[in-house]
Order: C-alpha cells, then sequence, then structure tokens
C-alpha cells in the first residue's frame, strides 16, 4: 500500500477507508469509538469483499476501521505503545528498523505496518514494554481514517529478521482428555456448538474487551459441565488457546481461567 486513498464523495470515512483497504487486499471490519467490534464475530468477520465491507459498515457504531493482521491481510502490525515506554524502544532501535507505512494512533503511538511472515503470531510486551505484535488472530485500527496522520507512506517492508517474540507463550494450557460424557449426544452436540461460539467471541475481542470477554465466556462454559456435555479442562483449553491467538499474554490467560473456574464451577 503506497498512502491513504482519501474518501470517495458521499462516503463517511470509514467506510471509504475499508473499502481503499479492501482494494488493497487487506481484510477489514468495523469497530466502535471505543475500540471493541461493531458486528457479530468481530476479527472473524473481517473480509474484502466489497458488499460485505458496506453491509458491515452500515451497522450502529461502526466508526473506526480495523483489519485483520496476519494471513488474512498480509501485513504485521509492530504496535509501539508510548503509553506502556514504547517509545523508549522505539527511539534506542529505530534506526535498525526499515522505512515501512507508519502512522500515529490515538494514543500517541505508531503503527509500523510490515510484510507478514508464516508463524508470526501476535505478542503484547514481549520484545519490550510497550512493543506489542499484531500478526495472525490479531487486528489493528486503521487510524488515519479517524483523521490520524500517516507517518510514512513507504510500501510495507519485510518483517525485520532480528525482530521477534519469544519462541512460545510462557505458559501453555495443558491438554484436557477427551470427553467420556453419558450417552446424552444431544448435550454434548450443545455443549460444542456452545464451545465454538465461545471460542469465536474471545479470539473477535477488541482491545479492552478481551479479559472480560474470556472471563464471561469461560464461567458461562462452565455451568455445562453439570450436564455432561462438556469438562473444565475442555473449555479451559479451547478459551485458553483462542485467547492467547488474539493476544492476551499468557499471565493474564492463565489468572482470568483460573478464576473463571472458581466463579463458574457447579455447586
Amino acid at each position: 500500500m503506497d498512502s491513504f486513498t482519501p474518501p470517495a464523495a458521499g462516503l463517511q470515512p470509514a467506510l471509504a477507508a475499508a473499502l481503499a483497504l479492501a482494494g488493497d487486499g487487506r481484510a477489514v471490519f468495523p469497530m466502535t469509538l471505543a475500540k471493541r467490534p461493531a458486528c457479530t464475530h468481530g476479527v472473524l468477520s473481517a473480509t474484502g469483499d466489497p458488499d460485505v465491507i458496506r453491509r458491515l459498515f452500515a451497522a450502529r457504531g461502526a466508526t473506526l476501521v480495523a483489519m485483520a493482521t496476519g494471513t488474512p491481510s498480509g501485513i504485521a502490525v509492530l504496535d509501539i505503545d508510548r503509553q506502556h515506554n514504547g517509545a523508549t524502544w522505539w527511539q534506542a532501535h529505530r534506526d535498525r528498523l526499515p522505512t515501512t507505512f507508519t502512522y500515529r494512533s490515538r494514543s500517541g503511538g505508531l503503527h509500523a505496518w510490515y510484510l507478514h511472515r508464516p508463524g508470526l503470531r501476535c505478542s503484547t510486551s514481549a520484545i519490550a514494554p510497550g512493543i506489542d505484535v499484531r500478526a495472525d488472530g490479531g487486528s489493528a485500527i486503521y487510524w488515519p481514517a479517524a483523521g490520524f496522520p500517516i507517518l510514512s507512506d513507504a510500501p510495507p517492508a519485510p518483517w525485520p529478521s532480528w525482530l521477534e517474540p519469544p519462541a512460545r507463550p510462557a505458559w501453555t494450557p495443558p491438554p484436557a482428555p477427551a470427553w467420556r460424557g453419558n450417552d446424552d449426544h444431544r448435550a454434548r452436540r450443545y455443549a460444542e456448538a456452545a464451545l465454538r461460539r465461545g471460542i469465536e467471541a474471545v479470539a473477535g475481542a477488541g482491545e479492552g474487551a478481551r479479559n472480560a470477554t474470556l472471563f464471561r465466556e469461560a464461567a458461562g462454559l462452565l455451568r455445562l459441565v453439570e450436564t455432561g456435555g462438556t469438562t473444565a479442562g475442555e473449555v479451559a483449553e479451547a478459551l485458553a488457546h483462542a485467547a492467547l491467538a488474539a493476544g492476551l499474554p499468557a499471565r493474564e490467560v492463565q489468572t482470568t481461567i483460573a478464576s473463571a473456574l472458581r466463579a463458574g464451577r457447579p455447586a
């Protein structure tokens, strides 16, 4: 992408920007001003189809444009968060980073776009405090659509080979034992459908809502344990992987799920 395409006459800025991004091969979806998805499935609804984009951005509160990062758009975003000391790292390393498409974020930080590399995953402050990676399973708001400046309109450069989050999260959810419930297969089918919805909700939750969404979905799904349709281990494993893919730090995932296990365990 060489530069931001100005909004077409008669279109709201968010929709115009979303259509322009889709024309460049990006998958987009709407967010509210509170940085929460304005569509049912969040990042899972991201698309490059102009007709679907028009429908998504007709929703109430569809004010910001978000891009699904990683494989869907071919772009990974380096998110420099000034509020969490990211500017210190940026000043120390900016000369090592190739020139690439970069714009200012609402918090005063930077979003630098790079070509996605297969296997790159989301991380939060894993490289350094205030330095986040938005890749597979994540998303990034396209702030120029809300009037924030583009600082470099250079095409996205390849992801720097030296810039790597840790190879694995600090905590990996343990595998759940195979389900060995009763013969009520209706309960199992219901639980499986509920698990899918829970995974979609956690994976698609926007920044600021991911932790609360994880807790809500885990506590709710754990109530199905008493029906015999699922197990606490299966719920914890499925939602933990979804939360890690969405970019929640491993420590937060572990703590939130442990809290939900206490709150949602059947009496």
